[in-house]
């Protein structure tokens, strides 16, 4: 096997990042890393279905010229794990894994980078077809480094530099000699008909300059309480802006929750608002500030370039908090770091005050 040390001669390069939402973000600017690196290669990606439209506008072709519906990669290949599993023996099932294995190999990649680190992910990327598969040295999940023939020590504590540790790498060609990459600005799809139907909504609502405020947060024990963010949107009519409350699937009873506790006039009270990705995208690009916590669409703020005022409890900021952009990180210092899901809201994250979240926001509003 052709196993060249010149990175320069990869033509067709595969990421494998399959999920989460603030994950897949993060892994953006490694990925934007990687295209100033190879300018001229094909550059596909393996993510799961629901994130795609990160990378591809609703509609747009998966593949082919990269466009501003799909400004990044050559190639998105989406995939469904969860939904598989479900109906393994189902003809259905079996098609769809079937085309889409037939896809990814039939773009005959020269290199696969596995940028989450799972045994999932770095399987995948072996299944590929990639003569050469870059990994972290000391992946999330340690059996991963199994599957990869070359393995890249990361730098940094933020996971957006230890990503692009890995891009350095493969940008080398060889993990030992050390390529500086600066984080360049993601570039996420623009969609007309999500810009339109944004502007009709806001319109319609008589809204100019507004806040998003995301109540919602991946489990219990990162989730500040609701009706403090009322509390908050309550406050920031103060200052001449609106409030819009962005939800996920299942957020519904919170956004509710903090739009009973931001006021009873109209003009007061905060407007909710469930989005797809891409019209969150659309509808962050117009934000004046974004208050959340560690949560996909706080770092879709982030990657964009809006103001954040990020409320941390369990997660460890320094971590994955906000990159790169004006931003006011409050976490109670009797916070401890744990990724156990628990249902309960942790005790540090409750300390944070509502005049606290408010002040901040006002100094980052200026």
């Amino acid at each position: 096997m052709d196993d060249t040390r010149d990175g320069a001669r990869f033509s067709r390069l595969l990421i494998v990042r399959l999920s989460s939402m603030g994950d897949v973000i993060h892994t953006l600017p490694a990925a934007q890393a990687l295209r100033t690196a190879f300018p001229s290669a094909m550059i596909g990606w393996l993510i799961e279905e629901r994130w795609a439209e990160l990378l591809c506008a609703p509609g747009t072709p998966l593949r082919g010229p990269r466009s501003l519906q799909r400004p990044l990669v050559d190639w998105v290949h989406p995939v469904n794990l969860a939904g598989w599993r479900k109906s393994l023996v189902s003809l259905h099932t079996v098609q769809n894994v079937a085309r889409t294995w037939n896809d990814v190999r039939a773009a005959h990649y020269d290199v696969a980078v596995d940028l989450q680190g799972a045994m999932r992910s770095a399987l995948l990327a072996r299944w590929s077809g990639a003569r050469v598969i870059y990994g972290a040295t000391e992946p999330r999940e340690s059996p991963a480094s199994l599957w990869y023939t070359r393995q890249a020590s990361t730098r940094g504590l933020h996971v957006i530099e230890q990503n692009l540790s890995i891009a350095e790498a493969v940008a080398q060609g060889e993990p030992t000699v050390p390529v500086k990459i600066t984080a360049p600005r993601a570039e996420f799809p623009r969609d007309r008909a999500a810009d339109a139907r944004t502007s009709q909504r806001l319109a319609e609502k008589n809204i100019g300059d507004f806040a998003i405020l995301n109540p919602g947060a991946g489990w219990g024990a990162k989730r500040w309480p609701a009706e403090r963010y009322g509390q908050v949107a309550r406050e920031l009519t103060g200052l001449g802006l609106r409030t819009i409350l962005n939800y996920g699937p299942g957020e519904q009873e919170l956004a509710q929750a903090a739009q009973s506790a931001s006021g009873a006039g109209e003009a007061m009270r905060a407007e909710i608002m469930n989005c797809t990705i891409t019209e969150l995208i659309a509808l962050t690009r117009r934000a004046r500030i974004f208050i959340g916590g560690d949560t996909g669409p706080l770092h879709l703020a982030a990657a964009l370039g809006i103001p954040v005022v990020a409320i941390f409890g369990p997660t460890d900021p320094a971590r994955n908090g906000p990159y790169a952009t004006r931003s006011i990180v409050l976490r109670n210092p009797a916070s401890s770091t744990t990724h156990a899901r628990r249902s309960q809201p942790e005790a540090g994250l409750l300390e944070i005050s509502t005049d606290a979240v408010f002040a901040a926001a006002r100094q980052l509003l200026g």
